[in-house]
């Protein structure tokens, strides 16, 4: 029978196992990649550049609480972006609306180019 000795399992112990280390560096990596682009670019939009749109589901569109149909909705978005080009929309549509309709509305805002746009939905009540 062969005897192991303390020299052969310190021997073995010589090697390092970078395998945690390349752990680290991955975790470190995704941590430096993700922290710029989480960071300041976009300030949060104060209320004074945030539109409401409603869309009820006879489609009926208010913006900012006014009646509108969305042909003049178009022009006043595009007024509207003009005077502030840091404008953000909410889209509030009813439940019972055709999800076409509100795609509809979403292409009026693009072609209004306004890109800061947000759906505010409600929570299901038990």
């Amino acid at each position: 029978m062969r005897r192991y000795s303390q020299r052969q399992s310190l021997s073995s112990l010589s090697e390092i196992n970078i395998t945690p280390l390349l752990d680290l560096a991955f975790v470190l990596l995704i941590i430096f990649m993700i922290i710029p682009s989480s960071t300041g670019k976009n300030p949060p939009a104060t209320l004074s550049q945030v539109q409401t749109i409603a869309i009820d589901r006879n489609e009926m569109i208010r913006l900012n609480n006014q009646l509108v149909d969305l042909s003049a909705l178009s022009a006043q978005l595009a007024e509207i972006k003009r005077a502030n080009p840091d404008v953000a929309v909410v889209i509030r549509p009813d439940r019972d609306l055709p999800v076409q309709k509100l795609i509809t509305l979403m292409d009026a805002l693009q072609r209004a180019q306004i890109m800061k746009v947000g759906i505010a939905t409600r929570a299901e009540t038990k």
